[in-house]
């Protein structure tokens, strides 16, 4: 069961007598030394007595000490990146350069870790499926898999993108030996990602992963591009392996561009030509975009 003891120490702080409201000040100032210390250990850094420690714990909705421990020690999991304040001093260093030094890095990392044989294994399986099921969620493999499935389809592709965990599951379902099920996933660990693929593959579906190459969804790939995703202790900022997943559908596009060049050269044309007649606008405007 979720629980947020941080949240809860931060809300009800108001309303806690003067000695707990010492511990809670303790707590907060080191949520790891807290779970980690000793009932006299926690009063002798707040300031009050041990019998104070159980009735704090009461107070914040605990059953009892050992309960406020596990909550903090699984508060203190997620990392002290986002328990600490990482705000840069402007006056020291822009944070404008820090985003794209973080997204150069990241792009350079990803790139030296791609093969083109990988990229080929991948268009060879695509490239000739009745039809590509592309799945992504959470905000960025979402974001992405719609943008390669608008990538897909001016190449003449028969293409879908889905993101709701059930019509998820009902199209991994209807999936066939002639089909592809390509999955995007920075950390591979999203457990309806991982059902699809087991679903699509009982039913012979062809699947190709982007993602982590340790998580559990690499591994049910036929095909994995192998995504980087280190992230920096600075939490304000989305994160940089929007780019470096990208960075993969580009180049996973292209290659399928290429894989018909003469057909993909006549669709992109016709493209071209109802925008212009649309939109009109310089000739080198994006295709599409």
């Amino acid at each position: 069961m979720h629980s947020d003891i941080v949240y809860h120490l931060r809300a009800s702080h108001a309303q806690l007598s003067a000695t707990e409201r010492k511990v809670a000040d303790a707590i907060l100032d080191d949520i790891a030394f807290a779970a980690a210390a000793s009932i006299d250990q926690l009063a002798d850094k707040a300031g009050v007595s041990m019998a104070t420690i159980s009735r704090f714990a009461k107070a914040v909705n605990c059953s009892d000490i050992r309960d406020l421990k596990r909550k903090l020690a699984q508060a203190g999991a997620v990392g002290s990146r986002f328990l600490a304040d990482q705000l840069p001093n402007r006056e020291e260093h822009s944070f404008y350069t820090r985003i794209c030094n973080d997204i150069e890095q990241t792009l350079h990392r990803n790139l030296a870790g791609f093969s083109e044989a990988q990229f080929r294994a991948a268009t060879g399986l695509l490239s000739d499926a009745r039809m590509i099921y592309i799945a992504g969620m959470g905000g960025g493999s979402t974001m992405l898999a719609d943008e390669l499935q608008f990538r897909l389809a001016r190449l003449g592709f028969a293409v879908a993108a889905y993101h709701d965990p059930v019509l998820l599951r009902m199209m991994a379902a209807t999936m066939t030996p002639q089909d592809a099920l390509l999955i995007l996933s920075v950390s591979g660990v999203t457990p309806e990602l991982q059902s699809a693929a087991d679903i699509a593959r009982e039913y012979g579906a062809r699947i190709v992963v982007i993602t982590d190459p340790a998580s559990p969804l690499a591994s049910r790939a036929d095909v994995l591009l192998p995504l980087q995703h280190d992230e920096t202790d600075f939490i304000y900022k989305p994160s940089a392996s929007r780019y470096a997943m990208l960075l993969a559908i580009d180049i996973l596009a292209t290659e399928l561009a290429l894989s018909r060049r003469d057909s993909s050269k006549d669709l992109l044309r016709r493209v071209k030509l109802a925008l212009d007649d649309y939109r009109g606008g310089d000739n080198r405007l994006p295709l599409g975009d």
